[in-house]
């Protein structure tokens, strides 16, 4: 994959069962966050039917660096963490997709 290929990061969070509504509030603080991030392209965080305390969040980033290096190394990333991270258990596994086709309708 090039270096500068858009990248989708994914990441499944399991919010505690009964705190929904106050990681939604907190992820609304949170996303001006991510975007003012270098690199940063877009964001959609999504919350299951069947299971309402999984939700799944895709961030679409300029490269795999834009995240990994660039808004995980940055002080943005910590302010991410602090308002974030106590909300999941498990911690979430993050991966990282690169388009092959697309179709819209």
């Amino acid at each position: 994959m090039s270096q500068a290929a858009p990248v989708t990061e994914h990441a499944l969070l399991e919010v505690i069962p009964g705190r929904e509504a106050e990681f939604e509030a907190a992820f609304e603080k949170a996303r001006p966050i991510v975007s003012q991030s270098d690199g940063f392209g877009s964001l959609r965080l999504l919350r299951c039917l069947e299971q309402p305390s999984r939700y799944l969040l895709l961030i679409e980033w300029r490269s795999l660096e834009a995240h990994t290096v660039g808004f995980r190394g940055s002080p943005l990333y910590e302010r991410w963490r602090e308002l974030l991270h106590h909300f999941y258990d498990p911690f979430p596994t993050v991966i990282h997709f690169e388009t092959v086709t697309e179709v819209a309708g």
